[in-house]
């Protein structure tokens, strides 16, 4: 039997709007995962230490304030510095192209804008974690 896939989503910084990152968190729970919500104005020590507290596989991250590419590159440091470099680091919010794809050099999962549909996201975070379940499992056992 596979275990549920565990997510925490936060809303970093001093951003107030949580409306998206709730929404996220019921679609990702209705999808079957276990989903933890720290609320907001979160800090990136806060965030990475619920992340490894919680055993997290996946951190999502909704962040409209602007300050996406100090917050994001943040937090995987953190993760990376508390041994967790495995939990896959992802989000949203209002982010130019041109940061997404520098976020992504930086180690940053799949970004999602504003109006993205929940499935887009629930689909990414899914084969994500089939792939590293597979890529960890090793050989089948009869």
């Amino acid at each position: 039997m596979h275990r549920p896939i565990r997510v925490l989503i936060a809303k970093p910084g001093l951003d107030g709007h949580d409306r998206g990152a709730k929404v996220v968190a019921a679609a990702l729970r209705d999808a079957g995962m276990e989903v933890i919500y720290t609320g907001l104005h979160q800090t990136p020590e806060m965030i990475a230490t619920a992340a490894v507290q919680e055993d997290v596989d996946v951190v999502g991250l909704s962040i409209l304030s602007g300050a996406h590419m100090t917050l994001f590159p943040r937090v995987r440091e953190l993760l990376e510095e508390m041994g967790r470099d495995d939990v896959l680091l992802t989000g949203g919010g209002i982010i130019p192209r041109e940061d997404i794809e520098e976020l992504q050099r930086k180690g940053v999962g799949k970004l999602f804008g504003p109006g993205t549909p929940t499935t887009d996201l629930i689909d990414y975070i899914k084969e994500w974690f089939a792939s590293k379940e597979g890529a960890s499992s090793g050989p089948a056992r009869a």
